[in-house]
């Protein structure tokens, strides 16, 4: 199992009980196909450097996890089908970026 970051923008249109459903269903995607979750990230709203689909601004999130190879395809063909989904993109993580993401968590941790 290879150790992923996946971010993706939400619509800036959606209700607030839309994103959490939205949101939810991917976790649930994930955990389904064998995916740990390490940690979740709500970035919030944020101005996009150029328009995607005509909007200016996309609600942020960032899924940190532990999948087979194969989950990622099934969660990738979810992204392209939603259409609340604008963007999104999955990175595999190196030793290095993966000692970064734990600085980061401990960093959120704190200052939160």
């Amino acid at each position: 199992m290879n150790h992923y970051e996946t971010v993706f923008i939400l619509n800036p249109v959606l209700s607030e009980e839309q994103i959490k459903e939205t949101v939810k269903k991917y976790e649930d995607i994930l955990v389904s196909k064998g995916a740990k979750m390490i940690s979740k990230e709500n970035w919030g709203l944020k101005k996009l450097a150029y328009a995607i689909q005509h909007k200016k601004s996309g609600f942020y999130h960032l899924f940190e996890h532990t999948a087979p190879g194969d989950a990622i395809n099934d969660l990738e063909v979810e992204f392209r089908r939603d259409e609340r989904i604008m963007r999104y993109l999955t990175v595999t993580l190196d030793k290095h970026a993966i000692a970064w993401a734990e600085k980061r968590r401990n960093r959120n941790k704190q200052t939160a």
